[in-house]
C-alpha cells in the first residue's frame, strides 16, 4: 500500500490580482502551508464568525514560488528533482505512476507541468530523464527499452487524440475498460519514440491542438484536461533470468475550478466552464469517498459507492486514485485574498487525497512471471532431493518422479528464456532499422518498411505480438539455433533444422534456398530447390511455422500496374486455376514464366 503524496505550489500575484489591490495570505513554512482569513471572508454564511483566522495545512511538500528574488522560491528544477524523480524511479521499477494538477484556473497548474520554453515544467523533464537514464542503464546493465507516448484531451466530457491520424483527426473517441489493465481510449494513437528529440515535436504539436481561450481569469485558460501517457518496457537479464517490466506513466495537465462571475465567461466559455466544473466536482467526491475508505480501514466499503464513471476524467483516472499506481497530487494556489474561498477549497481536497491508498505492483511480463516461479520450484525441487539422499532409505520419497519433474521445469525454463531473448532480439532489430516506420491507419496500426521482409504468422491463440524477420542485403541464415556462428533467425517448431534455409537477397530480389533435408513450403506446395520469392506469398517451414512475405518495392510496382489496369499475377502458384475462366488463355503466361517458378507451373499443368 501506498499513500497518495501531495505538494501544494502557491504562484506569484497575477497582474490582474495586482490591479484589483490584492493582498497576500499565503505563508508557507517547511511542509506547512496556512490561508489567512481576511475580515471580509472571516464569517459564514449565517453572519457569525468561521472560527480560526489562520487555518494550516500539512502536506508532504509545500512550495513557495511566489518571489523569485526570496531565498526561500521554488524553482521548477527543485519540483522536478523532489517528484519528478520519483516518478523516473517507478517507471524503471515497473511501477504505474501518475502526476496530475489540480487547482482554481489561472492557478499555475500548466506552467508546473509543461512550463515555458528555457523553464521546462514536469511533462518535458520526466520525458528527458526517461531518455537520460536510458543512457546510464544500457551502459551499466545492457538492458533493452521501448517507449511509445500517446497524448489527448477530454474536452465538454469528450476525448480527442492530440496526435491523431489522419483517419481519427476531429473525431471523439471512446472510452472502454480492460478486465485487467482498466479503462483506456479505444482507438488512441500511440507513437514510438527513441529520443527526447521526438518526444518535444509531438508534444509541441499535441499543444498546439489543446483547446485554450481567454477569461477573465487567464488570457491563455485550458478548456480541457489533458494527459500525456508514456508507455515504457524495460527488457534485461537479471543473473541467469529475464526480466521485462512495462509501466505507464499518466501526466495530467488539468482544467482549472472556475466560478462564471470571476471569469467573466458567457456562451460556449461558459458551457466548456461548467463541464469542467462537473467533472472536478466529481474527482472530489473520488477523492473525499477514497479517503473515508482509507482512514476506516475499508469498513465502509460496502456502504461506499466510488463514482468513477461519473465522468470520463475519473473513470480514465481510475487506476491512479485507489488503484495500481503511485501516484502525486499537485495542487496549485493564488495567494490573493481575491481568491480565498477556492484557495480554501483546494487545500481541502489536497489534504483529503493524503489520505488515499494505492495499490502499486510491479507489472511483469506475464512469460517472465512464468520463468521466475519456474525457478523456484526448480529450487525446491532440488532441495527435495538433496534432503532425499540424506533420509534412511525407508523414509526417502520417490526420487524418479522428483527428477523427472525437475528435469522438465529446467527444459521448460531454457526454452522460454530462448524465445525470450529471440524476441526482444528482434524487437531491438526492428526499432534500429531506420527503414522502419509505424503509422496509424483507421483502428489499425500499419508497419512501412523499404526492404523486404517475413511476417510470422502464429496459430498460438494466446500469442498477441506480431514478429517481423528483416531479409537484409546478401544472406539471411534460418534454423533451430545451437550453430557457430548463430542463425540470424532462430526458430521454436516442428521439424526445423538447425541450419534450416537461408534467403537469398540479390538487389532486391530474394531466393529461399532450402538445405538438405529441410522441409520447406511456397503457398502449399514443398520447394526443394532455390526458388524466387514475389511478393505476397505464404512461406512454410518445418511442419508449421508460417510466414508471409512483403516486398514493399515489389508491391508498390503491382499498385500502379492495378491503378492502370495492367496488373498480372506475378506468381503463378499462388492463384486456383478455377479462378480463371479459360485456362488456355494463361498458357502463354505460364510459358514464359516456368523459368522463374517451375514448381508452380509444373503443379498448375498437373492440375489442369
Amino acid at each position: 500500500m501506498a499513500s497518495v503524496r501531495v505538494a501544494v505550489r502557491v504562484r506569484p500575484l497575477s497582474q490582474r490580482e495586482k490591479d484589483l489591490s490584492a493582498k497576500v495570505i499565503i505563508q508557507v513554512d517547511g511542509q506547512i502551508t496556512s490561508v489567512l482569513s481576511t475580515k471580509e471572508n472571516f464569517s459564514c454564511m449565517n453572519g457569525e464568525l468561521s472560527g480560526e483566522r489562520v487555518k494550516s495545512f500539512s502536506y508532504d511538500f509545500s512550495y513557495d514560488s511566489m518571489n523569485s528574488t526570496s531565498l526561500n522560491f521554488v524553482t521548477q528544477e527543485k519540483i522536478f528533482k523532489d517528484l519528478g524523480t520519483d516518478v523516473l524511479q517507478a517507471a524503471f521499477e515497473g511501477y504505474n505512476a501518475c502526476v496530475f494538477a489540480y487547482g482554481q484556473t489561472g492557478s499555475g497548474k500548466t506552467y508546473t507541468m509543461m512550463g515555458n520554453p528555457g523553464d521546462y515544467g514536469l511533462i518535458p523533464r520526466i520525458c528527458e530523464g526517461l531518455f537520460h537514464h536510458i543512457g546510464g542503464v544500457l551502459q551499466k546493465d545492457k538492458a533493452s527499452f521501448h517507449m511509445e507516448v500517446s497524448y489527448f484531451e477530454i474536452y465538454n466530457e469528450r476525448v480527442r487524440d492530440l496526435l491523431p491520424s489522419t483517419e481519427t483527426q476531429g473525431c471523439e473517441l471512446r472510452v472502454r475498460e480492460h478486465p485487467k489493465d482498466g479503462p483506456y481510449v479505444d482507438a488512441l494513437s500511440r507513437h514510438q519514440v527513441q529520443s527526447y528529440t521526438e518526444v518535444g515535436q509531438l508534444m509541441q504539436e499535441g499543444n498546439k491542438r489543446r483547446a485554450t481561450a481567454n477569461t477573465g481569469m487567464n488570457n491563455v485558460s485550458s478548456r480541457s484536461h489533458a494527459i500525456f501517457t508514456i508507455r515504457f518496457i524495460k527488457a534485461m537479464f537479471d543473473g541467469e533470468l529475464p526480466s521485462e517490466t512495462v509501466s505507464k506513466v499518466h501526466l495530467v495537465d488539468l482544467a482549472g475550478s472556475e466560478r462564471a462571475d470571476a471569469t467573466q465567461t458567457t456562451g460556449i466559455r461558459l458551457k466548456e466552464g461548467a463541464n469542467i466544473n462537473r467533472s472536478l466536482v466529481t474527482l472530489g467526491i473520488v477523492i473525499s469517498t477514497l479517503a473515508d475508505l482509507s482512514v476506516s480501514g475499508g469498513i465502509k466499503r460496502k456502504q461506499s459507492f466510488v463514482p468513477y464513471r461519473d465522468s470520463v476524467l475519473t473513470w480514465l483516472l481510475k487506476d491512479s486514485l485507489g488503484g495500481n499506481s503511485k501516484t502525486i497530487m499537485i495542487a496549485t494556489i493564488s495567494p490573493a485574498d481575491v481568491n480565498y474561498s477556492e484557495t480554501l477549497n483546494t487545500l481541502r481536497y489536497a489534504s483529503r487525497a493524503k489520505n488515499i491508498l494505492n495499490k502499486p505492483t510491479v507489472n511483469e511480463d506475464s512469460n517472465v512471471k512464468i520463468i521466475r516461479e519456474l525457478q523456484a520450484e526448480i529450487a525446491r525441487l532440488k532441495a527435495l532431493l538433496s534432503a532425499g539422499n540424506q533420509m534412511p532409505s525407508f523414509e526417502q520419497p520417490s526420487g524418479s518422479s522428483v527428477e523427472e519433474r525437475l528435469h522438465q521445469d529446467e527444459a521448460r525454463v531454457q526454452e522460454l528464456t530462448k524465445q525470450w531473448a529471440s524476441r526482444w532480439k528482434e524487437i531491438q532489430t526492428i526499432l534500429g532499422e531506420d527503414a522502419v516506420a509505424l503509422r496509424k491507419e483507421g483502428i489499425g496500426v500499419v508497419l512501412d518498411s523499404q526492404i523486404p521482409y517475413l511476417i510470422r504468422i502464429d496459430e498460438d491463440l494466446l500469442s498477441t505480438g506480431v514478429v517481423l524477420y528483416h531479409l537484409k542485403e546478401g544472406i539471411t541464415s534460418v534454423g533451430a539455433g545451437g550453430t557457430k556462428p548463430e542463425q540470424d533467425i532462430v526458430l521454436h517448431g516442428e521439424a526445423l533444422q538447425r541450419e534450416h534455409c537461408v534467403f537469398e537477397n540479390q538487389r532486391g530480389a530474394v531466393t529461399l534456398v532450402p538445405l538438405p533435408g529441410a522441409r520447406c513450403a511456397v503457398s502449399g506446395m514443398e520447394v526443394t530447390q532455390p526458388y524466387l520469392l514475389s511478393q505476397g506469398v505464404n512461406i512454410q517451414l518445418g511442419k508449421a511455422t508460417m510466414f508471409h512475405f512483403n516486398h514493399p518495392q515489389e508491391a508498390a510496382q503491382l499498385r500502379e500496374k492495378r491503378k492502370s489496369g495492367l496488373f498480372v499475377p506475378s506468381n503463378s502458384a499462388a492463384f486456383s486455376v478455377e479462378t480463371f475462366s479459360d485456362f488456355r488463355l494463361w498458357m502463354p503466361f505460364l510459358q514464359k514464366h516456368k523459368n522463374r517458378n517451375p514448381v508452380g507451373f509444373d503443379a498448375l499443368i498437373k492440375h489442369s
